[in-house]
Order: structure tokens, then sequence, then C-alpha cells
């Protein structure tokens, strides 16, 4: 137990990665960092830092007339077919347009968005013909006319209604209410967030960024049952729970978004908006049967020495000594082969698709580098489509390790976003359509 509690300290003070730490009891050392005993010898690095404010900054006051600054009305039924198309209606405020017409311009206000679920499998896309209609007859089918008309009345599978009021405010860092989460993916660790802790940190904000089980400074059990994402999603809302204020704020990269989809959609009292960089499209998780990690772990552990350099030339634009001393620095795949391959195996979430997005009523900064190689930015423009209030902003300058890449574009992004709010429409502050 001494050993593993020196070794913790270590790492905490010098970076070093052992993912063998001792439970602390959250004691938190000087430098921001400390251990959290989220189970019983399930121990997770978290690096907190919270500046001293001399004089929080005061509540602002409503606005006169009665309308409430920011406020926002979600409204939005999701009728979902059991051929497996989805029907979105958003009924709500013109606050849509706004944010839709920043990624793609061709949205409006009370629109209808008519999807199918198996796109992605090679189905007819939205917008072909019949495509769009629920329940449209086949040709040649010899039906009678009130046939069609019959099948389009059928009973959907599932109807979803949001009708809610969400007061969307610009969260300042002097503001003592806010928090700002930061969750990376596989293979990274919370070092890799280091540009953006630093920044927000010094404008005055309380940041919390935790290293996942078994990556950075965590401890890293060795059963492949501790990095399922229902093992893992636990683990966020205890960190969640431990440090969460009234206006919380969660940025997630790659899987690290899964992690701030479901705490937004766990808890859309506490969260006032999601950022989610290279985060892909909004459907439901299931490990791929071909993927290199579900290898034996014999053989995964021969090929692990090249899996960074394999990272390396797919997480960014460029692969110079800059990166390849980025991806030291971050400590990104810096992970055993047996924690790689049960992260991999472990991504099964059935219940995180399109529907599950669709009802979120929560603004959501999309930020995609344009050089992805393990995301397309098709798949980032599918989730704007999905979420009810969403931007999408593309870098061309970078690739999946965006934030480490151009960390002074990301920071600006994430800055405006985090003190954006919608105009509160014109007259009594209803939103209501005209």
């Amino acid at each position: 137990m001494l050993n593993s509690i020196t070794d913790g300290l270590l790492c905490c003070l010098m970076g070093k990665t052992t993912n063998a730490v001792g439970p602390l009891d959250s004691v938190e050392a000087s430098n921001g960092y400390s251990f959290m005993e989220v189970k019983p010898g399930r121990i997770l690095r978290v690096r907190h830092s919270m500046p001293s404010r001399p004089a929080a900054e005061p509540p602002e006051e409503p606005q006169a007339g009665g309308a409430e600054r920011g406020t926002v009305h979600c409204k939005r039924k999701i009728t979902l077919y059991r051929n497996g198309q989805l029907v979105i209606e958003n009924l709500g405020d013109a606050v849509r347009s706004e944010i839709l017409h920043c990624h793609n311009g061709s949205a409006e206000p009370n629109s209808t968005v008519e999807l199918e679920l198996s796109e992605l499998a090679g189905q007819a896309p939205a917008g072909t013909p019949g495509a769009g209609t629920p329940g449209a007859g086949t040709p040649g089918s010899g039906a009678r006319d009130a046939a069609p008309a019959k099948r389009r009345k059928r009973k959907p599978k599932k109807v979803i209604n949001i009708d809610c009021k969400k007061q969307i405010t610009s969260c300042k860092g002097t503001h003592g209410d806010v928090v700002l989460f930061f969750i990376h993916g596989v293979g990274g660790s919370l070092d890799i967030w280091k540009e953006q802790l630093d920044f927000f940190t010094k404008l005055g904000y309380e940041v919390v960024a935790p290293d996942l089980a078994g990556h950075g400074c965590s401890s890293a059990p060795q059963i492949a049952a501790a990095y399922t994402f229902y093992a893992l999603a636990e683990d966020m809302r205890a960190v969640f729970k431990r440090y969460a204020k009234k206006r919380n704020i969660l940025i997630g990269h790659s899987y690290g978004v899964s992690f701030c989809t479901f705490l937004a959609h766990e808890y859309p009292d506490l969260v006032h908006k999601v950022i989610m960089i290279n985060g892909g499209g909004p459907t439901a998780l299931e490990p791929s049967l071909c993927s290199i990690f579900n290898m034996p772990t014999c053989v995964l552990h021969c090929l692990s020495p090249c899996l960074a350099w394999s990272f390396l030339k797919a997480g960014f634009a460029r692969q110079g000594a800059k990166e390849k001393q980025l991806l030291k620095e971050g400590n990104a795949f810096n992970v055993s082969s047996f924690v790689l391959r049960a992260m991999m195996s472990g991504q099964y979430w059935p219940e995180g698709d399109e529907v599950y997005h669709a009802e979120l009523a929560v603004p959501v900064l999309l930020v995609h580098g344009m050089h992805d190689k393990f995301v397309p930015v098709e798949e980032d423009q599918r989730m704007a489509e999905i979420l009810l209030i969403a931007f999408l902003k593309v870098i061309d300058e970078g690739s999946h390790m965006v934030m480490m890449e151009c960390p002074e574009t990301v920071n600006t992004l994430l800055h405006e976003f985090v003190l954006w709010e919608p105009e509160t429409p014109a007259g009594d502050g209803q939103g209501e359509k005209k």
C-alpha cells in the first residue's frame, strides 16, 4: 500500500504514469491533482482547479417586462416508426434557426426533419423519393389507392414530446456557480487538455478533469468488466456529482463525448451546455468485430509498440517533431494493451441512439478537425442535424487531436460558446410561433 501511495503522489507531482495508485481519501495536492475513490479499490486521478475569487460577480437581474434573459422554449416532437424512420418536428423558438444557420443554413424554425435510422447501414438517404414518408407504399404492389394512406396512419413505435423552457446564459469565470468538466477518450489522459485547463483556469473558471480508469494515473483493474461503457459512465457520474454546481459545462473528446451525452441526459437541470470534439455521429455504441483491438491480447501486446506511431499518423494532421512531443506530453495512447482491448470491446451502449440524442434540450457546440481520419465530418454533420440546439465548427488545420494541434483556435471557440446566450424573443418572451 505504501508503494502504491508513493507512486500515486509521484504521478501527480511529476506527471509519471503508473496506473497504480492507492486510496488517498481524495486529498488534493497543491498543484490541483487528487485521487478520488469512486468505488472500493477503483481510484481516479482528478485535476480540480478552483481559482480564488476575491469578490464573486453578483447575479444578474432579470430583464424588465417579464422576459427572462436567454430563455428558450424547447418544443419538439420525435416520432420513431417501426420501419426505422425517424421524424423530428421542431416547434420551439426561432433560436433553432439562428444556430443551425451557423453550420448549414438549411433549417427553418418550426421545421420538420425526416431521417432514416438505417442510413449508415447503406439504405436510401433522407431526401430521396419516398425516404421521408412514413409507411410509403412500394411501387408495383398493386394495392388500392386507399392502402398507402392507411399505412401512413399506422401507429408509430415511439412518440416523444419535449416541451420545456431553458434559460441559457453567459458563463463567466467570475461566476461562482459555473464548473467546466473535461473528459478524454480512449488512450488519452487528462493531460491532453493541458492548454484548455490552463486557459480557463487563468480566466477564473473552476475546472475538473479526470483520468478514465486504466488511463493516466488512475488505477487499472485487470478485469475487462471494469472498462465497459456503463462502468466508466458510473465513474463519470460520481465525479460529476462530487464537483457539480448550478451551471455545469461538459467538454468531451472522442469517446468522452458519449459520457457527456449520458450526463446531459441524466442531469438536464444541471448540465448547462455541452461541447463535443470529434465525437462522431449520434449512433448507439457497439464494439466492432473487425477492430484490431479485438485480437488476442498476446498478439495485441506484440503490436503495441506500433500503436502510438499509428495513432500519431491518424490523430494528427501533421507528423513532425512537435506532434510527437505533444503525443508524449499528453500521455496519449500510453495505456496497456489489455486496457485498450477492454475499452474497445466494452463500447456497448444500445440506448445511445439517434432518439436518445434528439431528446437533449441542451445547447451543444460540435468541434471537428477536418483532417480527422477516425471521425468523418459527415458524422458530426449528422449529429448537428439530430440535436435540438447545435453549432458545428470545422477547423481546417486540425485533426483528431485538434485541441492539442490548434489550442488557440479551440480555446477561442470554446470560450465564445461558454459566453454565448441566445437573444430573448421579442414580445412576451415566450418564444411561441406567431
